[in-house]
């Protein structure tokens, strides 16, 4: 079994924001493989599919992106999820809009829904999928930045980074490994 993660906040008023392209990616992916995310007990929609016999879970947490983890640790408990099995797809201010760049491990890097991941998990050991959304543009704050919409100019790059994390997903659970795939995805993006 593998959970793919998507994190953001939820609301309509956070929908199509930078800081959501997390929830983004995982909607499409939905949309890809005929899934429907339904409301579940620990606070996350969550939505499942088979590849190959094997079960795909897909999830966004409902906590708001600071606490995501209080809902991740216990759904990764509940379907017996181990850390090399999880993928987390979240926002990279350090990464040019529609970048991504794949990592098996590390510090949250000052994004607090990875910081919050990695105090439920307890570990910094899980695979993780980041898109870029730019840095703030003249005095916008970094939380105006990423609570924000993408521009229109944005748009097309943006687009082109969710469907490179959705190929990228696609990829590792076709039954490669996150290695191989981090070595794919990152080489193409250069």
């Amino acid at each position: 079994m593998k959970m793919i993660v998507g994190l953001g906040n939820p609301g309509k008023k956070y929908h199509e924001t930078k800081h959501n392209v997390g929830f983004m990616v995982l909607d499409e992916l939905a949309n890809k493989n005929q899934a429907t995310f339904k409301k579940n007990t620990f606070e996350a929609e969550v939505a499942e599919f088979f590849y190959n016999g094997e079960k795909v879970l897909l999830v966004k947490p409902q906590t708001y992106m600071n606490e995501s983890g209080r809902s991740v640790g216990p759904l990764m408990t509940y379907f017996g999820i181990y850390p090399e099995e999880l993928v987390v797809i979240y926002d990279d201010l350090d990464l040019v809009v529609g970048k991504i760049r794949l990592r098996q491990k590390g510090s949250a890097g000052g994004h607090n829904g990875i910081k919050s991941l990695i105090s439920h998990l307890g570990t910094q050991t899980f695979d993780r999928i980041k898109v870029g959304i730019g840095r703030p543009k003249g005095r916008q704050t970094v939380i105006d930045h990423v609570l924000s919409g993408f521009d229109k100019e944005d748009q097309p790059m943006i687009y082109q980074g969710i469907d490179a994390s959705v190929d990228a997903v696609m990829h590792y659970i076709e039954g490669n490994d996150f290695s191989l795939t981090m070595n794919q995805f990152n080489k193409k993006g250069e």
